[in-house]
């Protein structure tokens, strides 16, 4: 395990005994389509305005602040749930507080539309702002495409692939866009929490923290598969239960292994700062070693204010395979947080395409 600041950005596949079916990801923007799915709909009476908006080669944060522009607001004050792609159409609610007055949405539509390149669905009042994590998760439409090999055979190879996953899950890495091109975001954050590098922007510092706590939390995720404990859980992992979202201390190995395995339960994996819920045990020591491969310790998150928190570790997609004219086309959803690259390597992957 390579690491005390020499990264290493390597994650192994789930489905390395089948061969991947290659092609391009994002050939255009309309290649790969993402919708939110709200953990509530707005009630129509409140002053915080929902606005549905369609954006193409945009990121989340570019529409905030370009919302926060036009009606003269602080950017705090326009409120998000999540973060989307930018090289994609994405669909996702943002909500907007006016100080003095409620306009009517079908002027607030007018004025945005007239104004920003982007495409506004809905408008509707409710009683509190949209922050972040207010959602249940995100559909995914993406189009592979540039095949290199036949489309039947890609069908085939894909609905394999699907199969696996749907049996055994994925690990719930993060996905380039938090990590940055070359974990270029990583090196930043560590940089940050080092002291060698100072952020003003107190969004981007916090981003790029985070962007470390996600290079650890992925490196904690491989060492899990590369150990053979992806598959079960072990004495001490704090496990989530998949429908109440309950969290819990795993004491009976033999007691919790068939819950896992019936997907009604997964461990979840360290999102280190000073305040996380740390696990017992033999987890706890993977946990241990992790951190002290890395450079940080908890006294540096500490110091930074960086509390922590935990992740699903596994995720449970159900992906359904088409063909479509230019290629393979997949349609699964995902939980909060969790990053459709995580699933769609699986599918492209850069060896053995043939």
């Amino acid at each position: 395990m390579q690491d005390k600041d020499g990264l290493d950005l390597s994650l192994p596949y789930m489905t390395e005994t089948i061969k991947g079916i290659g092609g391009t990801i994002r050939e255009t923007p309309i290649d790969f389509q993402v919708e939110e799915i709200p953990l509530y709909e707005p009630s129509g009476n409140g002053n915080h305005l929902y606005i549905n908006i369609t954006k193409t080669n945009k990121t989340t944060r570019e529409v905030q602040l370009e919302l926060a522009r036009l009606f003269e607001l602080k950017p705090e004050a326009i409120g998000k749930a999540g973060l989307k792609d930018k090289y994609a159409v994405t669909t996702q609610t943002f909500s907007v507080i006016f100080q003095n007055s409620n306009p009517l949405p079908s002027e607030v539509v007018n004025t945005i539309e007239n104004t920003l390149d982007v495409k506004v669905n809905w408008a509707r009042y409710h009683n509190n702002k949209l922050r972040a994590g207010h959602l249940i998760g995100n559909k995914f439409i993406v189009n592979i495409t540039s095949l290199e090999i036949p489309i039947p055979e890609a069908f085939n190879r894909a609905v394999k692939i699907a199969a696996f996953i749907h049996n055994s899950g994925l690990p719930n890495y993060y996905g380039e866009q938090r990590i940055g091109a070359e974990g270029s975001n990583v090196l930043s954050g560590l940089e940050i929490l080092k002291g060698k590098k100072r952020v003003n922007d107190r969004w981007l510092r916090k981003y790029l923290i985070s962007s470390y706590q996600s290079y650890l939390c992925n490196k904690y995720l491989s060492e899990r598969v590369n150990k053979g404990l992806f598959n079960r859980v072990i004495k001490g992992d704090i496990a989530k239960k998949h429908d109440t979202g309950g969290i819990f201390w795993v004491e009976d190995v033999c007691l919790e292994q068939p819950r896992f395995e019936a997907k009604e339960i997964s461990f979840t994996a360290p999102i280190f700062g000073y305040k996380m819920a740390s696990s017992k045990d033999e987890a706890a020591k993977l946990e241990e070693e992790i951190l002290l491969e890395s450079s940080i310790s908890i006294e540096t998150f500490r110091e930074h204010g960086v509390k922590g928190t935990r992740r699903l570790g596994r995720l449970l997609p159900h992906i359904e395979v088409r063909e479509i004219s230019k290629g393979i086309q997949l349609v699964f959803s995902l939980p909060k947080g969790g990053f459709a690259t995580t699933l769609l390597r699986e599918f492209t992957r850069d060896t053995d395409f043939s």
